[in-house]
C-alpha cells in the first residue's frame, strides 16, 4: 500500500522517485532488474532508519495517517464483528468504536479510538477526540461483556479526551473517573494495546486492564510534546526537546514499569504493512489473553489492583524479567 512518507524518510523517498520513473519507461529485462535493486536498497534504508528513531521521531511515526487503527484490527484478527451504539444516555460518539466479536473462535468485546482517515472521516470521528458519551458507551459495553462473561480487548490511538465546551457540561472528567473505578472491578480479562497516540486521560479512560501493551512504535504519554513544550518553555517549536524529556516511547514505558510489555512492528512501521502488523499483534494478543484466563477472578483482580496503585514506586517492576522477555522487540 502507498504511504505518505514522513520527514526523516527522506533518503528512502529519494530512491521511490527512481523506481517511479523508471516504472514509467518501457520495461526490460534490464530495467526491471535496477527496480528491483533499488526497491530492495529503499527497505534496507527505512530498516537502518527504524532502528535507531528518536522519541519524535516516533511520535511522527504513532501519527502517521496510514497507521492501522481499530477498525483495521477487527477486520484483520476478529470475526462475526457486531458494533454497538450509544451510552443509553446522550448520544453515541463516533470517536470510540464498541461492539462483540469472536477472536479464534470465543466472543470478546472489542472497543477502541478510531481517527479516521480522510477528511470527512476525521470530522465524524472528532479525530480520535473522544467525548463523555464515548467513555460511557465503553463501559456499557464493558459492563455486558461483564455480563456475559466475555473477554474486553481495547486498542487506544488518541491525542486526548475532547476538551470542548459542550464535553465538558456533560462531565468528560466524571465519566473518565468513573470508568477507571469500573475497569479496575470488572472480572473479565482486559488487554489493552497502545496502537497509536496515547494521550493523557483520553486514553486511560479505557486503559485499565490486567495487560498493556504498546506497539513498538506507538506513544503513551500525560500531554503531547507540543502542549508540554507550550507550557514548559512558553515555545510549542520546542516540542522535539519536550518529546524526549516526557519518556513516552514503548522502551521508556518499559523500563518505567508502566506497560507490560512491547509488541514488535514490521521495520518501516506498522502503516508500511498492515497484514504483518496485525500477525505481530494477534501473537501478543493470544498469549496475553490465555494468561490471564487462567488466573482466577479473585488473583485477576488484585493483581490488576496493585498493579495501578504501585505506579509511581521508585524501582517497581509489575512484570517478572521472563514475563518481559516475551514481549520485548
Amino acid at each position: 500500500m502507498p504511504t505518505e512518507l514522513l520527514e526523516f524518510e527522506e533518503p528512502v523517498g529519494v530512491l521511490l522517485k527512481e523506481i517511479e520513473a523508471l516504472s514509467m519507461l518501457p520495461q526490460t529485462p534490464e530495467r526491471m532488474r535496477s527496480i528491483a535493486t533499488l526497491r530492495k536498497r529503499a527497505d534496507e534504508i527505512r530498516a537502518e532508519l527504524y532502528e535507531s528513531l528518536t522519541p519524535w521521531q516516533r511520535v511522527l511515526v504513532a501519527r502517521h495517517p496510514n497507521r492501522p487503527n481499530t477498525l483495521d484490527y477487527i477486520e484483520r484478527l476478529f470475526t462475526g464483528w457486531e458494533e454497538l451504539h450509544g451510552d443509553r444516555r446522550f448520544a453515541d460518539d463516533p470517536a470510540i468504536v464498541t461492539g462483540f466479536a469472536e477472536y479464534r473462535g470465543q466472543p470478546v468485546a472489542v472497543m477502541g479510538h478510531q481517527k479516521g482517515r480522510d477528511t470527512k472521516q476525521k470530522i465524524f470521528r472528532n479525530f480520535g477526540y473522544a467525548r463523555p458519551e464515548g467513555y460511557r458507551k465503553a463501559l456499557r459495553v464493558m459492563q455486558l461483556a461483564q455480563k456475559f462473561g466475555r473477554p474486553i480487548v481495547v486498542f487506544i490511538d488518541t491525542p486526548a479526551a475532547y476538551p470542548g465546551v459542550e464535553s465538558e457540561e456533560r462531565g468528560v472528567a466524571e465519566a473518565i473517573a468513573v470508568n477507571l473505578r469500573e475497569m479496575m472491578m470488572i472480572e473479565v480479562p482486559i488487554i489493552v494495546i497502545v496502537c497509536g497516540e496515547g494521550g493523557s486521560g483520553g486514553a486511560l479512560g479505557i486503559a485499565i486492564g490486567d495487560r498493556v501493551f504498546m506497539q513498538e512504535f506507538s506513544v503513551y504519554s500525560v500531554i503531547p510534546p507540543e502542549g508540554c513544550a507550550a507550557i514548559l518553555w512558553r515555545d510549542a517549536e520546542r516540542k522535539v526537546e519536550a518529546a524526549a524529556a516526557l519518556k513516552i516511547t514503548a522502551p521508556d514505558m518499559l523500563a518505567l514499569g508502566l506497560v507490560d510489555g512491547i509488541i514488535p512492528e514490521p521495520p518501516g512501521g506498522a502503516h508500511s504493512d498492515h497484514e504483518r502488523a496485525s500477525a505481530l499483534l494477534d501473537q501478543a494478543l493470544s498469549r496475553a489473553l490465555t494468561d490471564v484466563a487462567s488466573l482466577t477472578v479473585p488473583d485477576r483482580l488484585n493483581l490488576r489492583y496493585d498493579k495501578f496503585r504501585r505506579m509511581g514506586e521508585e524501582g517497581t517492576a509489575f512484570v517478572d524479567k521472563e514475563e518481559r522477555s516475551k514481549f520485548e522487540g
